[in-house]
């Protein structure tokens, strides 16, 4: 009898749960956080995408998001998962990062800040390229994706007085942070982003002429002897229920003083290749290092790729990015360090390793 009745009670917990969370849910995602799926004008565009299918975008070659994974390497990943270590998912001790004036930066000269993960700022001769920033949040909510301790120094509030050019590759909470986005918009001039992305800053508040929303292979003219190319890159989208309603892209600035390979997060494929031979004149490639797995192996790049992609783009120098602050996948959190380095001896990489919140100078 008092099993029955201590049954029936957490029959009532889970029922009472699960109606909670079917009402609060559509609440929760209507935040302003969540952004907006495409609709009116933007739609009709969006359809017109042959990369555009079913309702859906699609990546040029058509894998599953886990790839072909074996039975043996499915049950390795679900015990490191449930592991207390995780193969030391996160660093033991503070990460150093070095914290500069960036409002005071060198007009004359090309450099580059990373802010650790995918966030970074680009500064060519005074203009200034913001990409995928997240200062705030990498997630729905602020108590997950934790950033490394010490890796949060900057603010959005640190930023250049004006950003000309805000590049998103994807909508991915961890590459676009709302809050980050919404404490920058007053100095944002231009916001680069792939086909659909506009809907979420339309939706934030930004103009629609602040918008350069560009398909795959689409390319448009930003200032002065600058053009942005829209290129693709195998991954996925979505910041809700609803994937893929939003495009992923890579980006090439070409500007009077260097080209310059913004990579999406992206698996590896023959794109790479056939971006360096559409654009044989990279001086910059910025690619992704941090947060695969097999399991993710058509969507990330993995440790053996990395010197692949650089090689097939023909790049004379290399920073990679996509790591050192968030722990998002099964790989020790110095990992993608090791991986630049072995990248560099493999193939011969010209490597410009950055250091977390220093202002490099780069030769492009």
């Amino acid at each position: 009898m008092i099993i029955s009745s201590i049954l029936l009670l957490l029959l009532a917990i889970i029922i009472i749960f699960c109606v909670l969370i079917a009402i609060t849910s559509p609440i929760f995602l209507r935040l302003p956080r969540f952004g907006k799926t495409p609709s009116g004008r933007r739609l009709e565009r969006i359809k017109q995408s042959p990369h555009y299918r079913k309702g859906k975008f699609r990546n040029t070659v058509e894998k599953r998001v886990t790839g072909k994974v074996s039975f043996k390497t499915l049950m390795r990943n679900l015990k490191l998962s449930m592991t207390k270590k995780k193969y030391a998912r996160r660093p033991p001790q503070p990460l150093a990062m070095v914290k500069r004036d960036l409002k005071r930066l060198n007009p004359d000269e090309n450099l580059f800040v990373w802010f650790g993960h995918s966030a970074y700022l680009l500064s060519l001769h005074g203009t200034t390229v913001l990409v995928d920033p997240t200062f705030c949040t990498a997630s729905p909510v602020s108590f997950l994706n934790k950033p490394y301790e010490g890796t949060d120094r900057y603010q959005p509030e640190d930023m250049p007085e004006t950003i000309d050019f805000l590049v998103i590759t994807h909508d991915h909470f961890d590459h676009l942070d709302y809050e980050t986005v919404a404490r920058l918009k007053d100095r944002v001039k231009k916001v680069v982003c792939p086909l659909g992305v506009g809907e979420h800053f339309e939706h934030w508040g930004f103009l629609p002429e602040q918008l350069v929303e560009m398909d795959w292979d689409e390319s448009s003219p930003l200032a002065d002897e600058w053009t942005v190319h829209c290129l693709p890159s195998h991954h996925f989208s979505g910041r809700s229920l609803k994937r893929n309603k939003t495009l992923w892209a890579s980006f090439l600035l070409k500007t009077p003083h260097g080209n310059i390979f913004l990579g999406c997060d992206g698996g590896y494929g023959p794109h790479f290749r056939e971006i360096g031979e559409r654009h044989p004149d990279i001086d910059l490639a910025i690619l992704e290092n941090g947060q695969y797995n097999e399991l993710w192996a058509s969507v990330h790049t993995l440790p053996d790729q990395l010197g692949k992609e650089a090689i097939d783009l023909g790049a004379k120098q290399v920073i990679t990015v996509h790591h050192s602050k968030y722990a998002l996948a099964l790989h020790p959190w110095d990992e993608p360090l090791r991986n630049e380095a072995a990248a560099r001896d493999e193939y011969g990489l010209n490597l410009l390793v950055a250091t977390l919140g220093e202002v490099m100078a780069v030769g492009c």
